[in-house]
């Protein structure tokens, strides 16, 4: 199996650079051993104007079947006695090129360049070229997976036999990729679609492979045209993976949809003065200040010490939760990667404290499911997250939050439509936000509320957040949920 990777230089950066990116020196050949054979990182041409590395990988089919014995694929069985020998694998780049790729290039994958860490965030001109690459669905599924990624695609399909053209086209096609962008997303999104186009694995597929799929997929994988497809082939076609994977990817797409809508509305203040009376008026709180401090006061309230900010995003009410010493442990649960890094970094919890960041942690988990990581703490906070999800999926998150978290209190809050018409900023007709799959009005947010206190053993108090218009309520209602003295510990079966 074999890859080339090219790039051209740029202002102030040879194309010799790309040797820091891989962590491999351009005047070396180096092999490294892996589970299915040898693999040998060379470089054919290496000068400032153009570098070209190359990942050659040597397959041993005999210890690739030896490794599938007893397995549930192609080499746990007798009836491919002959085909275990005598089959394109070691050939045509698959799903062992995939593995080989993230074992040698698994910082560059990472995006890690510690010599030079401005070189990995920097979008490069590169091309990559795979001479055999099996692919069920011919050049046009080829096209389809890589062009809305940006890539310019070269593909051709390969003959059966060239000196008889009649015999028609093979399933291979020789590919050739060219754009400008991250080396760590170009590698990425190859380590993801090269088993795609071939719809098989070399491997059993377990369910961590749902994570990896999340992990290379993250920034591109959820907006992707052809996002089932993609999901479904890369996990085997095992459908309670390939579903699981589609939900959470639904929820990072929301997750990671540009929050500009939210925090104009958020930050914006209904005009009800006259200009001048704003001229001498002072700047009023911003909604989403008031919000969080609306929520801190509940948790006070509520005698709360261990804390959970599900869907936390970025991490704004951890920080405020943070520098409360009433709250000695706080937890952030987000369903995207990128999301976390970023509270990561606005936490700056590598420089924090040793006995601040005890009271920390950050986790990644999706809320429609149930996470034995969430139970036992005293109060978790749902801030400005149920609207984003389809109401479909509503009970699964009740009973995640309610039925099998559990906490003794909750903290709900999500935005008021009625308050909408107050919004200048706001057309007519709109929700705040992009991503929103509803809004609701305070009779239908009371009535979910109070269904949901009466199905897992809550009581539920309301109240506004910001200041409430004798006609349209406030901008955003918060629910505040006790779980009964004599509630029940057993979990109810509903939902997943």
């Amino acid at each position: 199996m074999f890859l080339t990777i090219s790039t051209t230089g740029v202002p102030d950066s040879p194309a010799t650079d790309l040797g820091f990116l891989l962590h491999k020196h351009p005047g070396k050949a180096q092999s490294f051993s892996t589970a299915h054979g040898l693999a040998h990182v060379f470089y054919p041409e290496a000068n400032d104007e153009r570098c070209t590395a190359a990942l050659l990988l040597e397959v041993d089919p005999v210890a690739l079947v030896r490794r599938g014995r007893g397995g549930k694929g192609r080499g746990g069985s007798p009836d491919f006695a002959l085909a275990q020998y005598v089959n394109d694998r070691p050939y045509a780049a698959s799903s062992l090129l995939a593995v080989a790729m993230s074992a040698v290039f698994k910082s560059a994958m990472n995006g890690v360049c510690n010599a030079r860490p401005e070189l990995a965030a920097r979008a490069l001109p590169l091309t990559f070229e795979l001479p055999a690459v099996p692919a069920k669905g011919g050049v046009e599924l080829v096209h389809a997976l890589f062009e809305p990624l940006g890539w310019q695609v070269e593909a051709e399909a390969v003959p059966l036999d060239p000196n008889f053209p009649e015999w028609g086209e093979s399933r291979y096609v020789g590919l050739r990729l060219s754009g400008t962008l991250r080396l760590a997303d170009a590698l990425s999104q190859l380590y993801v679609l090269l088993p795609v186009l071939d719809d098989a694995k070399h491997y059993w597929v377990a369910p961590d492979e749902v994570d990896k799929l999340l992990n290379r997929g993250e920034g591109w994988l959820a907006g992707h045209p052809e996002q089932q497809l993609i999901t479904r082939r890369y996990l085997s076609r095992r459908w309670s993976l390939a579903r699981a994977a589609t939900e959470r990817l639904e929820l990072a797409r929301l997750a990671e949809a540009d929050d500009s809508e939210l925090e104009e509305i958020d930050n914006a203040v209904p005009a009800e003065n006259g200009p001048e009376e704003e001229a001498e008026a002072p700047k009023p709180t911003p909604l989403a200040v008031r919000r969080r401090a609306a929520i801190v006061e509940r948790l006070h309230a509520a005698g709360a010490k261990r804390v959970l900010d599900l869907g936390c995003g970025e991490a704004a009410l951890v920080a405020d939760l943070l520098k409360d010493k009433a709250f000695t442990e706080i937890v952030g649960v987000e369903v995207s990667a990128r999301a976390l890094m970023i509270a990561a970094r606005r936490l700056r919890l590598d420089r924090m404290p040793e006995r601040q960041a005890r009271r920390l942690k950050l986790l990644q988990g999706a809320l429609t499911y149930t996470d034995a990581r969430l139970t036992g703490y005293d109060a978790a906070v749902l801030s400005e997250v149920i609207e984003h999800v389809d109401p479909p999926r509503l009970p699964a998150l009740e009973y995640a939050v309610f039925g099998a978290a559990r906490p003794g209190t909750v903290v709900v809050t999500t935005p008021n439509v009625e308050y909408n018409v107050r919004w200048e900023s706001l057309p007519a007709g709109h929700v705040r936000h992009a991503d929103h799959r509803f809004e609701w009005n305070r009779a239908e947010f009371r009535a979910w509320a109070d269904q949901v206190a009466t199905a897992y053993g809550y009581t539920v108090e309301f109240g506004p957040v910001g200041d409430e218009d004798p006609e349209v309520g406030p901008p955003t209602q918060l629910a505040a949920f006790t779980l009964g003295a004599d509630a029940s510990a057993s979990t109810d079966t509903k939902g997943e």
